[in-house]
């Protein structure tokens, strides 16, 4: 009779199949980061057209609020899965929250 370890996936495979859903809810994150950000500019705008510049207009934190804290959950998942023992998935997603922050860190005011 077979082991029941051999019916088992590889770690490979289970690591590969981690990455890949980790990668996918960070592109999805940020795509919604995205689509708030440019929405928030589509609304912006239409507000001022027809009138005179006369006050010199508020700062917008939203940017930096929206990838900073995109930024604080890659890194809080990066570090999760590093405690659990995936080095490589957790490397990437460092990776990712320091592109993010440096992103974040660009766009500040």
């Amino acid at each position: 009779m077979p082991e029941v370890a051999d019916n088992q996936p590889s770690g490979a495979l289970t690591t590969g199949c981690l990455l890949f859903l980790v990668l996918v809810a960070d592109v999805a994150a940020g795509l919604l980061v995205v689509i708030v950000l440019a929405v928030r500019g589509l609304g912006r705008m239409d507000a001022g057209s027809g009138q005179a510049v006369t006050t010199v207009p508020r700062l917008d934190w939203a940017p930096v609020l929206g990838f900073g804290s995109l930024a604080l959950a890659v890194g809080v998942t990066a570090v999760v899965l590093l405690r659990i023992g995936h080095r490589v998935i957790g490397a990437v997603q460092l990776t990712v929250c320091a592109c993010v922050a440096v992103h974040t860190l660009w766009s500040w005011p």
